[in-house]
């Protein structure tokens, strides 16, 4: 599935790949990782991101494989869109990466007037989505817009928890740069997609084991929480 065709992802049909890895024509890698929230919600999740987690809760979230978190762009309080995630972390194995995560509205990367029908039919109830850039000073546009690739979190609400569809591509931009495919692909190895499909399902894993209580516990003025007994 090529980023000119992830309207796909409004639909709750199942897509030819919900998990596992493609390399595209211009050399490009996509991920695509479905992981199985029990117990958590699209609202859950698009409240963690607005949190916006410090290094101590972002080892919380992923134990493992997560190093160090700050944030910088827009800030507010409503929205995650805008900000920018910056962070170390290894990749199930890969050594420590620094990545620059620029939140970015859904209508970049969906067609406004689908993203909006899904939303009011329910056939997904969140939707992550950004630019990932290598380093903590990555290439831009003049606008500001992080260039390297796209990554986008879709999730739908179910009767036992959130169907969570990650998708990633890897290597976007490079192509615009004269590179051909072979020097794409030299650019993004293979088992960068391998280690960063396993890293997306431990990472979402590890969240729905304490999303729910930490949601629970920061809304319990404006939604009570109810005992479990």
């Amino acid at each position: 599935m090529n980023l000119a065709d992830a309207d796909q992802l409004l639909a709750p049909t199942p897509l030819p790949l919900e998990m596992g890895y493609e390399r595209l024509d211009d050399g490009s890698l996509h991920i695509a990782t479905r992981t199985d929230m029990h117990g958590c919600t699209g609202e859950m999740l698009e409240w963690w991101f607005r949190w916006r987690c410090d290094t101590q809760k972002y080892i919380w979230w992923h134990p493992i494989d997560h190093i160090s978190s700050t944030w910088a762009g827009n800030l507010a309080a409503d929205t995650h869109v805008g900000s920018e995630h910056i962070v170390v972390e290894k990749l199930t194995g890969i050594a420590a990466t620094e990545l620059t995560i620029q939140f970015r509205d859904p209508t970049e990367f969906f067609a406004p007037h689908l993203y909006r029908h899904a939303r009011e039919n329910s056939d997904i109830s969140c939707a992550v989505t950004g630019r990932i850039g290598n380093g903590h000073t990555p290439p831009r546009t003049a606008d500001g817009e992080v260039l390297g690739g796209r990554l986008m979190h879709m999730g739908r609400d179910t009767p036992w928890g959130l169907a969570l569809r990650s998708h990633f591509y890897l290597g976007t931009d490079l192509p615009a740069t004269g590179l051909t495919p072979v020097e794409v692909e030299r650019e993004v190895p293979t088992d960068t997609a391998v280690a960063l499909l396993q890293h997306a399902y431990n990472e979402f894993t590890f969240l729905s084991r304490i999303l729910p209580g930490l949601h629970a516990a920061e809304h319990r003025d404006d939604h009570p929480p109810v005992a479990p007994w």
